[in-house]
C-alpha cells in the first residue's frame, strides 16, 4: 500500500520532516489545550456521549502522546495510525459543532466554517498516513 502512496507523493526525507513536524505542533498545541481549557472542549462535545470532561482529557492526550511519537521511529507507524482513529473518533463532536453551530473556544464562527471543519478530518487523517511509510 505505501508503494502506491509513494508514487502520488514521493518519499523525501526534508519534506517528510517538516510534514511530520507541522503536525507533531498541531497535535501537541491542540492535546495540550485540553488540559488548558477544559470547558472549551467540553461545549463542543455531542450531549449523548458519557463523562464529556474526561473524554476531553483523554482525547487531548492521545493527541499529544500521538504527535510525540510520530518523531519516535519504533512507534511512528502505531502513532500515525493511532491519529487516524483519533481523527475518526472525534468525528461527531465536528459534525455536532456543524449542526448546533457551536463554536470551539467560545470564538463564533460562521455556519460554512464550522461545515468546513468535516472535510478536514479527512485531510489530517492522509497527513497522519503520510508518517506511516518507513524511513
Amino acid at each position: 500500500m505505501n508503494a502506491a502512496l509513494d508514487r502520488w507523493i514521493p518519499v523525501d526525507g526534508r519534506a517528510d520532516l517538516v510534514l511530520r513536524g507541522l503536525l507533531t505542533a498541531i497535535m501537541v498545541v491542540i492535546g495540550l489545550a485540553h488540559f488548558i481549557v477544559p470547558n472549551d472542549f467540553v461545549k463542543v462535545m455531542p450531549p449523548y456521549l458519557p463523562a464529556p470532561y474526561a473524554l476531553v482529557l483523554i482525547s487531548g492526550l492521545f493527541e499529544v502522546l500521538g504527535g510525540v511519537g510520530l518523531w519516535v521511529p519504533a512507534t511512528r507507524r502505531f502513532s500515525a495510525f493511532g491519529l487516524i482513529a483519533l481523527y475518526i473518533a472525534v468525528f461527531p463532536a465536528n459534525v455536532h459543532m456543524a449542526m448546533n453551530h457551536v463554536s470551539p473556544g467560545g470564538i463564533e464562527q460562521p455556519a460554512w466554517a464550522l461545515w468546513a471543519r468535516l472535510p478536514f478530518q479527512a485531510v489530517f487523517m492522509g497527513w497522519a498516513w503520510l508518517s506511516t511509510r518507513r524511513k
